[in-house]
């Protein structure tokens, strides 16, 4: 099928960005190997979703473009679709769940002309998802599907072209969602010797979990932590395709995703959004295998909420180990927190989280404390000096029942 994604490549290059592929010296040095970067941030509405947007559109017929288009999605696919729309000027309606922020709303919109309509409709996506389809039935339109339509998968293997077109990697990790992206590299590179691998992240890896399973599952308890990336349910065309032909599924900690993307932020100034740097954080998964080779990674998306931040920061701490929460006893008296942060915090330690929980009595009261350690060895000083200076304390671990309560 490789030659469907390369008659898609000549529909909709045109409309593209062809975007980078670069070798990454630093990831490259600390796996031994080449580590190659394919930069779908900076493409056309920040990620890869324009290119299966666009090879859908162009495929209809004029009287299925005069009817219009139909997508639901509060992201990238979203995005995608109305620029899409905008370029073939065909009719288009986005719905949107009503969780949807308003800088994204802004976002699409941006990327859309007059001809397309935003709805905003469903409590949750599973509901606007539903509304939309009965809507697209009703008025007889065209459902631009986020991953499970062929003509969709083709337009997102056009990444593998234009790899192919300038290297043969050994080894190509692409983030899985409903499986889109992956099925269409894999598709192109199959029968060839290059191996295709998908990175989902822990708690949302409904690929995986499918694929070991031998048919389609519907995930329960999805963590939506990853929001480019988490699907409940993979599409039957996208499931097909992968357990076909990809390598393996590797499945990524959400602490250790975002390390990775603080890392190429602070570092390489790269921003990416979660799901944009999944492919970054399956390299730890197979370090021992892919010394010496080359390898491209899928930087599939750059669309990341700026007020995330804080968040992706304590989560990057916490995978260094550098983060430490405490319920502290603290007796109702004068220098009680003096005595505190004099003989327990040392100079390079910082307190960046104090509250206090419950007043047992008068006389004492329970603290929440957050410590930001300089070296993950501080922390069992800290501990010793909270024994040695009689303070009572519990420090919440990230398995706690306490810590998702708290924290």
């Amino acid at each position: 099928m490789s030659n469907k994604i390369v008659e898609s490549y000549g529909l909709i290059n045109s409309h593209l960005k062809q975007t980078p592929l670069e070798l990454h010296e630093r990831l490259s040095k600390h796996y031994e190997c080449e580590i190659y970067l394919k930069r779908e941030d900076q493409q056309l509405t920040r990620s890869f979703k324009i290119r299966g947007a666009l090879n859908k559109i162009s495929k209809l017929t004029e009287e299925e473009k005069k009817k219009g288009i139909v997508c639901a999605s509060a992201g990238n696919h979203a995005q995608g679709v109305a620029l899409a729309a905008k370029i073939f000027n065909v009719p288009c309606h986005i719905f949107l769940p009503k969780i949807t922020p308003l800088q994204k709303i802004k976002q699409i919109e941006y990327y859309s002309n007059d001809n397309c309509e935003i709805l905003v409709d469903g409590d949750f996506f599973s509901k606007t998802l539903e509304i939309a389809l009965k809507f697209t039935e009703e008025n007889n339109k065209v459902f631009v599907h986020p991953f499970n339509d062929i003509d969709v998968i083709y337009g997102q293997g056009t990444i593998g072209f234009e790899i192919g077109a300038q290297m043969t990697p050994d080894i190509i990790l692409c983030p899985i969602g409903g499986g889109g992206l992956v099925s269409g590299i894999a598709t192109y590179f199959s029968n060839q010797c290059v191996q295709v691998m998908g990175v989902e992240p822990k708690n949302s890896a409904s690929m995986k979990e499918a694929i070991d399973k031998g048919k389609i599952v519907s995930l329960e308890n999805s963590d939506n932590f990853v929001d480019g990336a988490s699907v409940k349910r993979v599409g039957d065309v996208t499931f097909e395709i992968c357990k076909k032909e990809l390598s393996d599924v590797l499945i990524v900690d959400n602490n250790r995703l975002c390390f990775d993307m603080i890392d190429l932020y602070q570092k390489d100034g790269i921003v990416t959004e979660p799901a944009g740097a999944l492919s970054v954080s399956g390299l730890t998964e197979i370090k021992d295998k892919i010394k010496g080779k080359k390898v491209v990674c899928i930087i599939s998306g750059g669309n990341n909420d700026v007020t995330r931040y804080p968040e992706i920061m304590e989560k990057s701490l916490q995978y260094q180990n550098l983060l430490h929460y405490y319920l502290v006893e603290f007796n109702q008296t004068p220098g009680e927190l003096k005595k505190f942060i004099n003989n327990i915090i040392s100079d390079k330690d910082d307190i960046i989280r104090f509250e206090y929980i419950k007043k047992t009595n008068k006389y004492k009261g329970n603290v929440l404390i957050g410590i930001q350690v300089d070296e993950p060895t501080n922390v069992n000083e800290i501990n010793s000096k909270l024994n040695y200076f009689n303070f009572k304390f519990q420090e919440i671990k990230r398995n706690d029942l306490l810590y998702d309560y708290l924290i």
